[in-house]
């Protein structure tokens, strides 16, 4: 199967390898609130449990894996947007014009996107180019709703096309596989959704059962079953080959904290896991 994996992507854009630097710059959600007001009931608090505050620290972190310049500096943990414009503006602008810089990464929500905001973005890829990171997971409304994701799929198109008018902004969808009642026609409907959004790139993620969060009960009453590892690279391969030619793959699966993670067990193996999906794909 022919895959354009971000990793190509780099070098057919910025001519060399880059490394994402997990950065967590404090902000919080919408979603970030009691249960009884919503909240996605798989997030045991954000996805960046990895990142540092501190750019210069996240550099030292990786030091030993990566002996290349330049890094994309990947704003990861809770919404990123979530902010007045202008402290936004304060914060990206200086990274930015940092050298080692090549390109930054923003993960957000499409309700965390207001005009002001996205003309901001539009200004700040004039510096240098954006990943705007937009959590989907399912295009299900039903789905959604069930697990507390807080806006319709209408507007995750509505921003993708907003967004979109700058042509330096790479719009990323997150898609997660194994959500409870959903299978390959959901996940294949999801696919659909981003390909006609004419998105630039996709993350795939497992649904991990994490401690604290409400899929933990669920779980434990056995009223959601995890995937099998085999059973998500089936369903992985089933979305690839239904990706539309082009769009840049920006990763296979996620892995959560392995002090949090109930289950799938398996998830936790990363690199089992990563042989074992790159086999599967590369047989297709």
């Amino acid at each position: 199967m022919d895959i354009y994996t971000f990793s190509q992507h780099c070098l057919d854009t910025y001519g060399e390898k880059l490394y994402k630097l997990s950065l967590d710059a404090g902000f919080s959600c919408p979603n970030r609130r009691s249960r009884t007001e919503g909240g996605c009931a798989f997030c045991a608090g954000g996805s960046g449990f990895f990142s540092v505050s501190e750019l210069d620290a996240a550099k030292r972190q990786v030091a030993d894996k990566f002996k290349g310049k330049r890094y994309i500096a990947y704003f990861q943990s809770y919404t990123n947007t979530y902010a007045p414009a202008e402290e936004l503006r304060q914060l990206y602008t200086p990274i930015l014009q940092r050298e080692d810089i090549a390109a930054l990464a923003i993960g957000t929500r499409p309700d965390c996107l207001p005009p002001e905001t996205v003309a901001l973005l539009g200004a700040l890829s004039e510096i240098k180019p954006l990943y705007i990171e937009l959590g989907l997971q399912t295009a299900s409304d039903q789905t959604a709703e069930a697990f507390g994701r807080g806006y319709p799929t209408s507007l995750f198109a509505e921003t993708v096309k907003s967004l979109k008018r700058y042509p330096n902004i790479h719009i990323v969808a997150h898609i997660m596989i194994g959500l409870p009642g959903e299978g390959k026609r959901e996940l294949l409907e999801t696919v659909k959704t981003v390909n006609e959004a004419e998105i630039d790139g996709v993350k795939f993620h497992l649904l991990h059962i994490l401690k604290g969060t409400p899929y933990e009960k669920l779980y434990h009453e056995g009223k959601i079953r995890p995937l099998s590892l085999e059973e998500y690279g089936e369903l992985l391969i089933a979305a690839l080959k239904a990706l539309k030619t082009g769009t840049v793959v920006h990763r296979f699966t996620g892995d959560g904290p392995k002090a949090l993670l109930i289950a799938p067990l398996w998830s936790g193996d990363k690199k089992r896991v990563l042989n074992y999906l790159n086999k599967k794909i590369h047989e297709v």
